[in-house]
């Protein structure tokens, strides 16, 4: 779903009129038409003020809802590592991160090369 439609409905949920939004945001009412219209979209500083206003995360309003999340072949590890210990979790998080480092690296070195 996009961005305009995603903020159409949630603002309806929560049973908001446009003009109630535009001035919870601090911006004109046009604006917000604008927004769920598609025609623009809002500045990083606006957008955080519509998921406050709208009592969501701004990944919410950007992103669709499997957009971020592990790849397919991923996810029934991190459901798994969601299940360890906080000290385990810990342990798994630093081998994650110095995989990413590595995997940063390589393709830096090799930008860098090409």
């Amino acid at each position: 779903m996009k961005f305009s439609k995603r903020l159409a409905s949630l603002r309806k949920e929560r049973g908001l009129i446009q003009k109630t939004l535009a001035e919870q945001v601090g911006v004109h009412i046009t604006q917000i038409q604008r927004y769920e219209a598609g025609s623009i979209q809002p500045t990083l500083d606006v957008l955080r003020r519509l998921a406050v206003a709208l009592s969501v995360s701004a990944d919410l309003l950007v992103f669709d809802k499997d957009e971020r999340g592990p790849d397919a072949d991923l996810k029934l590890e991190f459901e798994a590592l969601s299940q360890f210990d906080p000290e385990e979790k810990a342990i798994a998080k630093k081998v994650l991160q110095g995989l990413i480092i590595q995997h940063q690296a390589k393709r830096w070195s090799s930008t860098a090369s090409g």
